[in-house]
C-alpha cells in the first residue's frame, strides 16, 4: 500500500478512496473528519472477544488510535505528517459484540506536538477514554 497523504485521510471520511489496510482489518468506519474532530463507528465481533467475553483492551486503545488519526489529520498540511508518542486509555466498562461509537478531537495543537483524546460509547454508555501525545513531522 503506498502511504497516505494528509489529504487522503479527508478522502477516505468523505467516501472518496478506500480506507487503509488497518481500518478494514479492525471492522472501522470513518464517518466524519473535519476542524481537528473525528467520529466513526467500529463494529465489534468476535474476533475481537477474549476468553472473557468481552473486547480485548488493545483493540479498544487501537479504535481510537485510529480515529485520533483523522482528527489530528484534519488539522495537518500534505507536507506534514504524524506518529504517536504515547497512547494512555482508561476502560469505564466492559465493550461487547455490537457498534462502538468512536469520537476523537485535538485538545491542543503545536508545532511539534498535538494531544488528542478519544472516547468509545457502546449502548449511549461511555466504554474508554484515550489520550495520546503525537508528533508531528
Amino acid at each position: 500500500m503506498k502511504r497516505f497523504e494528509i489529504r487522503d485521510f479527508l478522502r477516505v471520511a468523505n467516501g472518496e478512496i478506500e480506507p487503509p489496510p488497518c481500518d478494514t482489518m479492525m471492522n472501522i468506519r470513518v464517518t466524519a473528519a473535519s476542524e481537528g474532530e473525528s467520529t466513526g463507528t467500529w463494529t465489534v465481533n468476535d474476533s475481537f472477544i477474549n476468553g472473557n467475553g468481552v473486547v480485548m483492551g488493545g483493540f479498544l486503545s487501537s479504535a481510537a488510535d485510529i480515529m485520533m488519526a483523522y482528527a489530528i489529520a484534519s488539522k495537518l498540511e500534505d507536507h506534514q505528517g504524524f506518529a504517536s508518542i504515547n497512547l494512555d486509555t482508561t476502560f469505564h466498562r466492559p465493550v461487547t459484540e455490537g457498534v462502538v461509537t468512536v469520537h476523537a478531537r485535538v485538545d491542543r495543537l503545536g508545532k511539534r506536538v498535538a494531544y488528542v483524546i478519544a472516547e468509545l460509547y457502546q449502548h449511549d454508555k461511555k466504554a474508554a477514554t484515550c489520550q495520546s501525545s503525537i508528533f508531528i513531522t
